[in-house]
């Protein structure tokens, strides 16, 4: 049996047996075989123009900033599993995120195993890139150590590099947000053009707003009831290279009116550019994971429930609860242990989270989360104090730096005194002091 059918067949088993037991039992099994694969792909682009048009743009994001922090990251993400490819990337400011589905017919090639990979694209790559034509033969290799294009005219190879750590905090809040996104337009190629004709010139300052009026989309500054906010409106022109070739877009909105996406329709493959509410705030620091993560579960759990998955392939928790006996609230941790960790993604057209193989260490958890870290401490030195608790009604007691703060938790939400929640009220996820509670 090879290493590659021994990784499977412990899977296999896993699978054939039922409740948490079970996650500790692959966990003790599991062999890291993947990793000892050199390639997950190897084929031929069906559509080599688009493709490279897309890539490009995946490359003008990872070489962007929009915030203080410049220009450094170049390195998108790739990963290869389930007959499909995912491309994806942050700018550095970690305010854009970007990714490319390319579904199975988007390529014509094998997967020999599943896996991700992070290597930068370099000015050779961006060269061969834009050189590409529309019928010429591309052939794509993913490994994982590195991934290779090859033209007509040359083969490029770009070695793996190492994954930044505010891009698996950055991963991390992103499918967060779009987990809550709801389809506010759809547009065909005229309508697109069209509006981007009108997008302002140079950065632009202040809200502004997509609307639809009389059936042409437009830009304006009234904040009306169907238009859909977009902050930093100036980080849209990193769409501008795909704008012509896309068959249709479609525009995503969050529930509290503050993210947005972008998701372009090419036939063959998808792809999606989120927007953070302003250029100046990157996902990275949002904590929006915050709030579901507040209990502790034994490392083995997570590692088990990471070796049953497969890299890009669908993740439904709660079929995942039945198949496996696990308790719901155990899966509803354990999703959020994965998602903490940079593990899962989100398909907003496909309304389903799907996974992402990456190498994590379970510490990571803590150390890309400073407010839960923080939020352990303060319990661990017993400055949670209880006041009042009856039915859905918790009033607590937290030490800050000098003063006492007041936490309130009840059938409206959470509240708290201190100066962060004042200032956001949990539009940046929940402070320290209602984390801390929470967790008591």
């Amino acid at each position: 049996m090879t290493d590659l059918q021994y990784h499977y067949s412990s899977v296999s088993t896993f699978t054939k047996t039922k409740g948490i037991n079970s996650l500790v039992l692959a966990h003790q099994t599991e062999i890291e075989a993947v990793n000892n694969i050199p390639c997950f792909f190897w084929g031929n682009l069906t559509d080599p123009y688009i493709t490279a048009k897309c890539w490009s743009t995946i490359a003008k994001v990872v070489r962007s900033s929009f915030g203080p922090i410049p220009p450094s990251l170049r390195d998108p993400i790739v990963t290869a599993g389930t007959e499909r490819i995912r491309f994806e990337g942050f700018s550095s400011c970690n305010g854009v995120y970007v990714r490319l589905d390319m579904k199975p017919e988007s390529i014509d090639g094998e997967f020999i195993a599943s896996g991700t990979t992070n290597v930068d694209f370099n000015d050779p790559m961006l060269n061969a890139l834009n050189s590409i034509q529309k019928n010429e033969k591309v052939t794509l290799a993913v490994g994982q150590q590195e991934v290779q294009v090859i033209t007509s005219k040359t083969k490029v190879t770009e070695k793996k590099v190492t994954l930044p750590t505010r891009w698996i905090k950055g991963l991390t809040s992103v499918q967060l947000y779009l987990v809550d996104m709801d389809l506010k337009f759809e547009l065909n190629k005229i309508q697109t053009i069209q509006l981007f004709q009108n997008l302002p010139k140079g950065t632009v300052k202040g809200d502004f707003f997509i609307a639809k009026r009389a059936g042409k989309f437009m830009f304006s500054t009234l904040a009306t009831a169907d238009a859909v906010r977009v902050g930093g409106l100036h980080r849209l022109r990193l769409l501008d290279g795909i704008l012509a070739i896309a068959d249709k877009v479609y525009i995503y909105e969050s529930a509290d009116k503050q993210t947005v996406a972008f998701v372009y329709e090419f036939g063959k493959m998808q792809l999606l550019m989120a927007f953070s509410p302003d250029a100046y705030r990157g996902f990275s620091g949002e904590g929006k994971a915050l709030e579901q993560m507040t209990e502790n579960l034994p490392v083995e759990w997570v590692y088990g429930l990471n070796s049953l998955l497969k890299a890009n392939e669908n993740f439904d928790p709660t079929l995942l609860s039945i198949e496996h006996d696990i308790d719901f609230g155990t899966m509803d941790q354990l999703t959020s242990s994965l998602s903490s960790i940079g593990l899962l993604g989100y398909d907003v057209m496909g309304r389903s989270h799907f996974y992402r193989q990456l190498p994590f260490k379970t510490e990571r958890i803590l150390s890309l989360n400073p407010r839960l870290k923080n939020a352990k401490k303060l319990i661990d030195e017993q400055q949670v104090r209880i006041l009042k608790k009856e039915n859905s009604y918790i009033e607590a007691e937290v030490k800050g730096t000098g003063v006492l703060h007041k936490v309130v938790l009840d059938k409206q939400g959470y509240r708290c005194t201190c100066e962060w929640f004042t200032t956001y009220q949990g539009k940046r996820g929940i402070c320290k002091h209602i984390l801390a509670v929470k967790m008591s």
